[in-house]
C-alpha cells in the first residue's frame, strides 16, 4: 500500500513537471530540444502515410459499396463481431426480375427467352461482383486497415513516449540551470544524464519503427497490384459474359412472332432487336446513298470500303471488323439489302453496310 502511494506521488510529480515544461515552451519561456532532421523527416512521412492510407481505404470502400447505409450496416456488424447477412446485390435482383418475367411471358417466346438469357447473365455479373468485392476486401483493404489499427498505433504510442522523454530531458536541463548549491547541482546532473539516456533510447526505438514505413509501402504496393489484378479479372469476366449474351441474342432470327404466340406460329411477325440487327446498327453515312452502292449491287464487281466501327461477328457466316481497316466488299444476289460480302485476305463473311464507307 505504501509502495503504491509513493508510486502514485512520483507519477503525479512527473506529470506536473511535464505540464510545466510544456506550458513554458508554449509561451517561449523555456528552451526545447529539437529532434534531429532525419527523425523529423521520418515522422512527417509516417503521418503522410497514415493520412493517405485512410483516404484510399475510405474511397475504395465507396467504390466497392456505393450505398452509405449498407456500408454503415456492415461497419456495425463488424464492430459487434457478427457475420454480415447474405443479401442479393443489384445485378442479382435484376437477374431474378428478368427471369421471373421471362417465365411469365413464356420461355418459348422470343421476348421471354431473351429475358431469361439476360437474367441469367445478370446473375453471373452479380456473382462476379461479389467475388471481386470479397477478394479486394481481403487482399487490399484488410492490409491497409491492419496498418492503421496495428503498426501506426504502435508508432503513435512510441512517439508519445518520445515526447514525454523529451519533456523530461528539458525539465532536467532547466533544473540543472537553476541549481545553485553543490548537492543540488550533483543531483540535477545525475537526473539530467538519466533523462538524456532515456531520451536517446526512446529516440532510437521510434526511429527504427518509423524506418519500417518503407517496408509498409512495399507491402502496400503488392496489395495494390493484387487489387488491380482483381479489377482486371473482374472486368474481363464481365465483358466475356456480355459478349456471350450478345452472341446468344444475335442467334435469334431477325423477326419473331408475336410474344403471345410460339416462335413458329403463322401469326403476324414483329421486328425484335437482336445483337446486332438492322435496327441496332448505326445510321448509314451519306456516302451509302450514293450511286456507288447501286452500281456495286447491279454488278458482280468488288469495291474497297473503310470500316467505320468495330463489329463482332454474331455467327460463323459473318466477318468481324475493326474500325479504320480497309476491306474488299461485293454484292451477292439474294443477300439482305443491309449486308454485303466482305473479304480480308482469306477471310470472308457478311458485313453490315452501315458499318462501312465505300471508297472511290
Amino acid at each position: 500500500m505504501e509502495f503504491n502511494v509513493r508510486r502514485l506521488a512520483a507519477d503525479a510529480g512527473t506529470f506536473l513537471s511535464r505540464a510545466v515544461q510544456f506550458t513554458e515552451e508554449t509561451f517561449g519561456q523555456a528552451e526545447k530540444t529539437e529532434l534531429d532532421a532525419h527523425l523529423e523527416t521520418l515522422l512527417i512521412r509516417a503521418e503522410s502515410t497514415k493520412h493517405w492510407t485512410e483516404k484510399i481505404m475510405k474511397q475504395t470502400e465507396v467504390v466497392l459499396q456505393p450505398n452509405p447505409n449498407v456500408r454503415m450496416e456492415e461497419f456495425l456488424y463488424e464492430k459487434l463481431d457478427k457475420k454480415v447477412p447474405t443479401r442479393a446485390n443489384n445485378h442479382e435482383l435484376l437477374g431474378e426480375c428478368m427471369i421471373d418475367s421471362g417465365h411469365e411471358f413464356g420461355p418459348g417466346t422470343a421476348y421471354g427467352s431473351a429475358l431469361v438469357k439476360c437474367g441469367e447473365t445478370e446473375k453471373l455479373l452479380g456473382s462476379a461482383e461479389k467475388e471481386f468485392i470479397h477478394s479486394s476486401a481481403i487482399n487490399f483493404l484488410t492490409p491497409f486497415r491492419n496498418f492503421i489499427e496495428g503498426d501506426f498505433k504502435t508508432i503513435s504510442k512510441e512517439r508519445k513516449l518520445l515526447q514525454n522523454k523529451r519533456l523530461d530531458l528539458d525539465a532536467a536541463k532547466n533544473r540543472m540551470k537553476k541549481a545553485r548549491v553543490a548537492d543540488a547541482r550533483s543531483a540535477a546532473d545525475t537526473e539530467l544524464r538519466i533523462a538524456q539516456s532515456e531520451f536517446d533510447r526512446q529516440a532510437e526505438i521510434t526511429r527504427l519503427l518509423l524506418e519500417g514505413i518503407g517496408s509498409t509501402h512495399a507491402h502496400h504496393l503488392r496489395c495494390l497490384n493484387d487489387f488491380v489484378d482483381a479489377q482486371a479479372a473482374y472486368y474481363a469476366q464481365c465483358y466475356q459474359y456480355m459478349v456471350n449474351l450478345q452472341k446468344q441474342l444475335g442467334s435469334f432470327p431477325s423477326t419473331f412472332s408475336n410474344n403471345n404466340q410460339p416462335a413458329g406460329s403463322s401469326s403476324a411477325s414483329v421486328s425484335v432487336l437482336s445483337a446486332p440487327s438492322a435496327a441496332s446498327l448505326p445510321a448509314p453515312p451519306p456516302s451509302q446513298t450514293s450511286p456507288a452502292l447501286n452500281e456495286l449491287r447491279s454488278t458482280s464487281g468488288t469495291r474497297k470500303a473503310r470500316v467505320l466501327y468495330d463489329y463482332d461477328a454474331a455467327s460463323s457466316s459473318e466477318l468481324s471488323l475493326l474500325a479504320d481497316e480497309v476491306i474488299t466488299v461485293s454484292s451477292v444476289p439474294g443477300m439482305d439489302s443491309d449486308w454485303l460480302m466482305g473479304q480480308r485476305g482469306n477471310q470472308k463473311g457478311k458485313v453490315p453496310i452501315t458499318y462501312l464507307e465505300l471508297l472511290n
